[in-house]
């Protein structure tokens, strides 16, 4: 976690992306990928954002870096309104994603040299083939890879070096705003520790501000300043990490957080895991008002009626939820 800065770096206010599915002849219906998402980040911090699969965590922050473009909402960084090709090109030079594949994300074809150079080459950021070589070699090394794996290519590494590759590539451009995408899901355990505090050294060395999606609560916990826990396209509580570890407001997040493993038998064996029915609603035919409350004990009629309105409970704590007050 970073020393932090409370001036928003990147606001995002009611985003929606909606991808139209064919559903028969002629025939097309939105899926709601991600349906009215609003939250900042601040300069220097990490917020993690955690959810089912499915969900549109990854949809998300592709659509934060344009990778898709939204279908509707604001997408503000410094204070200035991500619109045109031009802010676009812009942002790029100033915000970056870690893919979650480390094998498909890598081109097989080009050398480590290549892969990395890449987004120098496309932003016009050396002025000679030395500087050039001189900013990969420093690249590589920010990541732990030695200057001799620069003529090799991707096939040749572990999935750990690999996506060090991918990591100093999202560096290349000197960013401030870095989108991770699952970054350590794909790797053995033993190499994930590695790579998620090398992910906290860059932090504190280069003063980055981190999107961190991921499954993995443990690690969401330990890398994350705040957490935004998402349900079937929209958030449903957002608050400091600490805090929504140890009191969840939110019948899903509750649930979510009785399933992080404790290393105390003592304590795991006093805690009651909340196994939820059902399985989780397609976002192609999302249920009416709240999305969750098909799988939700403490149902109401009120909760098919309207979607809770995302509201502030407490000190930066905010929960979407029409009974939190008679639940906690």
């Amino acid at each position: 976690m970073s020393e932090l800065n409370k001036t928003p770096l990147l606001e995002v206010r009611d985003l929606k992306e909606h991808f139209d599915i064919n559903v028969g002849f002629l025939k097309t219906r939105p899926l709601k990928a991600v349906d009215g998402v609003s939250f900042s980040i601040n300069r220097g911090e990490t917020l993690g954002l955690v959810g089912e699969s499915g969900c549109g965590k990854t949809t998300v922050g592709r659509t934060l870096l344009h990778l898709y473009k939204p279908t509707s909402g604001e997408i503000l960084y410094d204070g200035k309104e991500i619109k045109t090709k031009a802010d676009i090109l812009e942002f790029r030079k100033k915000a970056t994603m870690v893919f979650q594949d480390p094998y498909s994300s890598l081109n097989p074809r080009m050398t480590v040299a290549d892969i990395i150079g890449e987004p120098l080459d496309i932003h016009k950021l050396y002025e000679t083939k030395e500087e050039r070589r001189e900013r990969i070699l420093e690249l590589m090394d920010h990541v732990g890879l030695n200057s001799e794996h620069a003529s090799r290519y991707a096939h040749e590494f572990s999935g750990g070096q690999r996506q060090r590759i991918g990591i100093a590539r999202a560096l290349a451009v000197n960013p401030e705003f870095i989108v991770c995408d699952e970054p350590v899901s794909a790797l053995d355990v033993s190499i994930q520790a590695q790579v998620i505090n090398m992910f906290d050294d860059l932090q504190d060395k280069l003063g980055l501000t981190y999107l961190f999606i991921a499954h993995d609560l443990l690690i969401v916990r330990h890398i994350s300043d705040r957490i935004a826990v998402m349900y079937l396209g929209k958030i449903v509580e957002m608050a400091d990490a600490d805090e929504i570890y140890s009191h969840p407001l939110h019948p899903y997040s509750k649930a979510l957080m009785s399933a992080v493993p404790v290393p105390d038998p003592n304590t795991a064996r006093a805690n009651r895991r909340i196994a939820l029915e059902g399985d989780i609603p397609s976002p192609l035919n999302a249920p009416s008002g709240c999305p969750f409350r098909t799988r939700c004990p403490h149902a109401t009629e009120a909760c098919a009626e309207a979607m809770p309105e995302f509201k502030e409970v407490s000190s930066g704590h905010f929960v979407a939820c029409h009974r939190v007050g008679e639940l906690n």
